[in-house]
């Protein structure tokens, strides 16, 4: 982004923070704004959503933050530069120094691309044992309709007749010779003789591209996962910045996880309580049966080894844990109630 732009654009305002910020409160802001401006999630914001992510590649880069701060404490000062000049109508400021001292402006520096969040949601069976999914990003690429000219199909840049061309103009102030954007075409050399309608003369188009993403076995609701060099691409062979997934796991109407654990729980009868029984428990995988000892108690807690969360890296493998809820039947016949009289009364009897 020119300098040009950062004098017309607040990004302190843009993010919401003041401009003695600090860093984690401008990381902080932006990562809560673009979660809730998300594409994904929030169709129709994403205007407000690269708005944002401009900002943060600004003044979320110390260098770059730096250079914006000192741009725009030099803005409104420009006005003692020979001939009047304003400072806003120069172009990039190494542009300047080169003309002043004879040499080339400075060379581009390569940025890196900036870091994208994106949410994700998992089913319960997928968070326990693992998945490789795709997400959707928001990207840009060229225009199919002018193929990145920013020209309607059949029509060119007409080269603009102030600069002849160049995008530039010279100043010569006595000794010196100064460079400044042209005027009139704003530095691109010339104008379209008629903008493509598909992309309005940017030549760039909204798009969406494909990542894959590893989840491993485990993964928590509200874990964060980094993908290394998965976000925006980098500018001026500048590395791409790293893709942050926010894990939405949801919840099992059978299953819950306590750590590693798989925990769930099964129904037995009374009677099987009391005089001790086989059940069939199921599992993520296969059904397996546990034997209830007689006298089992409620909330009575039986542990299947393995069958919870796979083993991962240095993680071993979780068990399932099974609560027994104990069956208490509410409509009992009179033959039913005579016989549950006679066991509690001889029951009592041997106390």
């Amino acid at each position: 982004m020119a300098e040009r732009e950062w004098l017309e654009k607040d990004f302190y305002k843009v993010l919401g923070v003041s401009e003695t910020a600090s860093d984690k409160d401008i990381t902080r802001a932006y990562r809560k704004l673009a979660k809730e401006l998300h594409p994904d999630t929030h169709p129709g914001s994403e205007e407000k959503f690269k708005e944002v992510t401009a900002a943060y590649d600004v003044i979320g880069d110390a260098e770059k933050r730096k250079e914006y701060d000192e741009l725009r404490r030099l803005g409104p000062m420009a006005g003692g530069f020979p001939g009047g000049q304003q400072f806003g109508d120069f172009g990039d400021l190494g542009d300047i120094l080169g003309g002043i001292f004879g040499r080339s402006a400075r060379p581009t520096r390569s940025r890196r691309g900036e870091d994208i969040e994106t949410a994700l949601h998992l089913n319960f069976r997928d968070a326990v044992f693992g998945v490789t999914t795709s997400v959707s990003l928001p990207s840009h690429e060229n225009c199919s309709a002018c193929h990145g000219s920013g020209a309607a199909p059949g029509t060119s840049m007409i080269a603009c007749t102030t600069c002849q061309g160049r995008g530039v103009l010279a100043d010569d102030q006595g000794p010196f010779s100064l460079s400044r954007t042209c005027p009139t075409c704003h530095g691109r050399g010339g104008r379209l003789e008629r903008p493509c309608t598909s992309c309005g003369g940017s030549g760039r188009q909204a798009s969406s591209r494909s990542v894959q993403v590893r989840l491993p076995a485990g993964v928590e609701d509200g874990q964060r996962i980094r993908v290394k060099g998965k976000g925006g691409h980098g500018s001026h062979g500048g590395p791409a910045g790293d893709l942050y997934v926010d894990v939405h796991v949801t919840s099992d109407q059978r299953f819950a996880r306590r750590g590693r654990h798989v925990t769930t729980t099964v129904s037995v009868p009374f009677t099987d309580a009391v005089l001790g029984s086989t059940v069939s428990v199921p599992t993520l995988d296969d059904p397996v049966t546990l034997k209830i000892a007689a006298g089992t108690q409620p909330g009575t807690t039986m542990r299947v080894k393995g069958r919870g969360v796979p083993a991962h890296g240095k993680h071993a493998a979780g068990d399932l844990l099974v609560t027994v809820q104990i069956e208490i039947p509410t409509n009992l016949n009179e033959t039913q109630r005579d016989l549950v009289e006679k066991l509690a009364a001889s029951l009592t009897s041997e106390e």
